[in-house]
């Protein structure tokens, strides 16, 4: 059998009682693991040869008598899997002899994404949920034990997310992120060690991304489209450039503004997606395409633009998400008609008029702290990306001196 199981006593653990913690140590197919028994004792009350509490503790008979049951559950369990050549990690040695929690990855996961879903997170719910649901569907739905996640078993299963599922390098990676993550509150609260973590190990890649922008001629002739006032096309134009102009507003933002968000010069508003309260100075063109919208008869609990009902029930977090979904997707697909109809040929979507936003604002002189915070980035190394496009531009501009 290669295994080893031994009480030892962690001199190197002492406590400010001088006492140091007795731990199973369990080396199995030469990997050290050592399991917790929960007791300490002063190192002068311990016979190391013999692996026993000294007559001279006052509890000797009966610590003895427990490590030996525990000496004994451990042995066995181990044997057991040995003699069926099954894999056996510490953490399930844990749970049998100490009786603690499952560490069951899939356990532990659940009851995040159950916590996203509770928060009314609902997007991200999806999302975690979908990462969870093709982890267990590589695993044929059998448990995963938080210690068989290696860097090995990740370099595995990336290759499956790119065979299988084709997803590209920075979805499989947006994936491996969830593990993490959970794999670090795991540690955080004291149910795998921190030296356990194969993310200390494994380098998760990432590929460059084009961000598509607008130039300012692009952006203008999108603004003179003439458009049916009544037509839905009308009123994606306008929610499009209005986003531009008011600081890349994101479209689920700009969905939900209401015109009580709204001082007359001002929004006031928390984002959807960071659930952070956000305030933005607009500009002329911002405040000329809201005084399209506004009527006596708007209502301050009334949506700006005609895209969600008014008596939408906002209560429930997922007919709320499914109606901005199904609104976000409706101005994607009228953007991709305004391109055409404008001339241009990029790729458009909602998303573009922020690209289109830190671009601009970063070409005419606005700091890059200052576009940071219009766009409610929480990492201002996030804003740089679009300043490395507008260096790009620069460069462009400089082989002007070629011709």
């Amino acid at each position: 059998m290669a295994v080893s199981i031994k009480i030892i006593l962690r001199k190197d653990k002492i406590n400010n009682k001088g006492e140091a913690p007795l731990f199973l140590r369990v080396i199995t197919y030469y990997k050290v693991r050592f399991l917790s028994l929960k007791i300490s004792i002063k190192p002068s009350d311990w016979d190391s040869n013999n692996n026993k509490v000294r007559k001279s503790h006052p509890n000797s008979a009966r610590l003895n008598a427990y490590l030996a049951e525990k000496f004994a559950e451990a042995y066995n369990i181990v044997l057991e899997a040995d003699t069926k050549k099954q894999f056996l990690s510490g953490y399930q040695i844990r749970d049998v002899v100490m009786g603690k929690r499952s560490s069951d990855f899939f356990e532990y996961a659940d009851k995040y994404v159950a916590s996203v879903e509770t928060e009314g997170r609902i997007g991200y719910y999806k999302r975690t949920r979908s990462v969870i649901k093709k982890l267990k569907e590589y695993r044929k739905n059998k448990k995963l034990y938080f210690e068989e996640i290696t860097v090995g078993f990740l370099k595995n299963y990336e290759e499956h997310l790119r065979i299988k599922y084709h997803n590209k390098t920075n979805t499989i990676t947006a994936n491996l992120k969830l593990i993490r993550k959970i794999i670090n509150d795991a540690i955080a609260e004291d149910i795998i060690p921190v030296n356990s973590n194969p993310f200390l190990r494994y380098h998760m890649k990432n590929e460059p991304t084009k961000k598509e922008f607008l130039d300012e001629d692009e952006l203008l002739r999108i603004e003179n489209l003439i458009l049916s006032n009544d037509s839905m096309l009308f009123h994606h134009r306008n929610a499009f450039v209005f986003a531009t102009y008011a600081g890349g507003l994101r479209i689920s933002d700009v969905l939900q503004l209401k015109w009580e968000n709204f001082d007359g010069k001002r929004l006031y508003i928390k984002m959807q997606k960071t659930k952070t309260p956000h305030s933005v100075m607009l500009p002329k063109k911002a405040l000329d395409i809201l005084a399209l919208y506004k009527t006596h008869e708007s209502i301050p609990n009334h949506y700006i633009f005609p895209f969600l009902k008014n008596d939408m029930d906002t209560n429930n977090p997922n007919t709320h998400h499914d109606s901005i979904n199904s609104a976000a997707s409706y101005v994607n697909k009228d953007l991709k008609i305004i391109a055409k109809k404008a001339g241009i040929s990029k790729h458009i979507t909602s998303h573009t008029s922020r690209h289109t936003f830190a671009t601009l604002a970063l070409r005419k002189g606005i700091g890059m702290e200052y576009v940071s915070k219009l766009l409610g980035h929480r990492n201002i190394r996030i804003t740089q990306d679009y300043a490395k496009i507008v260096d790009l531009d620069l460069e462009q501009k400089m082989a002007v001196f070629n011709n």
